[in-house]
């Protein structure tokens, strides 16, 4: 096991990093910007530096000055927690040339799942699903009128080196085509420095599964089960739960097949995410891996009673898996509420500020995992994410009675939070079925 790590992150999955490796025996540095600077979570950590404004790219995203806070702490390691660099293949390169692991998969992983367009080459070579699109980037206008031609519209634009629904755009013909292509470009350029994009069939009325998977060097090679995002808000996910309420005995086993026969093609080393999406008809098809752990982690921690921060340090330094598939038992359901300081009664626009009052639910089956308290604030140069709020339970209806129990108790007061929104979402008839798409926030949210 590692001796002492930084945490290259901030926030809510800094401290949960933190947290973890001081069960583990193992000493952190944590790293900060000037907004940070008085964030609570920094005095637990056995060292903090400051590595910037508080802008990212002066300080979460410079590579140069994480870099140099690793050297002088004298850490062993760099944990990237999500978001930020945690899938930027040359940040892996430098933490591996400056011999410090990087807690994560090898950077030719990260490289090949990280391009969208590669990713989805490699899925048809294991004989894995594919939604229909174009070979690799669109190149022009004319390819793309050609492309949505063949595989039909409706059709979604994607960047290459996407995430979080950002560079994506549904277009429903030629002119709604040329239109998007020019906004999915700039948004590509702005968020990832890459305006590449491609197309693929927009699926109608789909659900968002995703496999989590857990490897260790040694070609070992784990799923922990699915996680269901499908409720969504602008391509990007609000509530997560594991079970999924629409996927059986024999679609969750041809789901994980795939996941890990796309995992022992990349050697892929620690944990990661597929993620699908399945039809009306129960097909389904590979979107794209996160080669990180994921903001919903703590949902499959729940039903599988596993610590999956502690199995990236036991991974990356080098431990063989200590289970087998057999070994993992699913107990229960577990289901996950992200809070974000936002408004969506005027288009989810962010609402940064000062929390004045912030109370957490508690009581039998609840989990709040966060960084925030009275007197925090909000910073609008951050992700709004406020606090992961989770519920496990012996079946999915007392996971949501319990939910609903402990959102009418989250109290945050000085900026506005998108806990209205859950409430009403848990006690909609559709979401209470099981029986919901991912344009539910949209279709049928909207119209009520």
């Amino acid at each position: 096991m590692f001796r002492r790590i930084l945490v290259a992150n901030r926030g809510e999955i800094a401290l949960r990093i933190i947290r973890a490796c001081r069960e583990a025996g193992v000493q952190t540095v944590a790293v900060y910007s000037e907004a940070d600077r008085n964030a609570r979570y920094l005095n637990l950590a056995d060292e903090r530096i400051c590595i910037g404004g508080a802008s990212a790219a002066d300080s979460y995203l410079n590579i140069p000055r994480i870099i140099s806070a690793a050297e002088i702490a004298d850490v062993d390691a760099v944990h990237p927690g999500y978001g930020f660099l945690a899938e930027n293949p040359h940040f892996a390169e430098i933490c591996e040339s400056c011999n410090i692991t990087f807690i994560g998969p090898s950077a030719e992983a990260i490289r090949k799942m990280g391009d969208k367009v590669e990713a989805l080459k490699l899925a048809r070579q294991v004989k894995v699903h594919v939604v229909p699109g174009s070979d690799g980037a669109i190149e022009n206008e004319a390819q793309a009128q050609e492309v949505a031609r063949r595989i039909g519209y409706p059709v979604m634009i994607k960047a290459a080196a996407g995430g979080g629904g950002r560079g994506m755009r549904v277009a429903h013909n030629d002119i709604s085509l040329v239109k998007s292509l020019v906004a999915a470009r700039s948004e590509a350029e702005a968020a990832f420095k890459n305006p590449a994009v491609y197309l693929e069939k927009y699926i109608e009325q789909p659900r968002h599964v995703e496999i989590q998977i857990l490897a260790d060097r040694f070609g070992n090679i784990l799923h922990l089960g699915e996680r269901d995002c499908t409720i969504q808000r602008r391509h990007q996910k609000l509530i997560e739960e594991s079970p999924s309420p629409a996927i059986g005995k024999s679609l969750r086993a041809e789901l994980t097949d795939a996941a890990i026969r796309i995992c022992k093609a990349v050697k892929y080393v620690g944990v990661g995410t597929v993620e699908f999406l399945v039809d009306k008809n129960q097909r389904f098809y590979f979107m794209e891996m996160n080669t990180r752990i994921q903001v919903e982690h703590p949902v499959t921690e729940l039903v599988t009673g596993m610590d999956l921060i502690k199995e990236q340090l036991r991974t990356a330094s080098g431990e063989r898996l200590r289970l087998r598939q057999k070994d993992i038992r699913f107990e229960g359901a577990a289901i996950e509420c992200r809070i974000n300081a936002e408004d969506p009664g005027f288009g989810f626009k962010p609402s940064p500020g000062t929390i004045t009052n912030f109370v957490v639910p508690g009581g039998p089956g609840v989990r709040v995992d966060t960084h925030a308290y009275t007197g925090y604030t909000i910073s609008s140069y951050y992700d709004s994410l406020v606090a992961k709020l989770l519920v496990h339970r012996r079946t999915r209806r007392e996971a949501i009675a319990t939910m609903r129990r402990a959102l009418d108790e989250f109290n945050v007061e000085g900026i506005k939070t998108n806990i209205p929104l859950h409430q009403q979402i848990f006690g909609h008839t559709t979401f209470l079925r099981g029986d919901f798409d991912t344009g539910f926030i949209e279709n049928v949210m909207a119209l009520e």
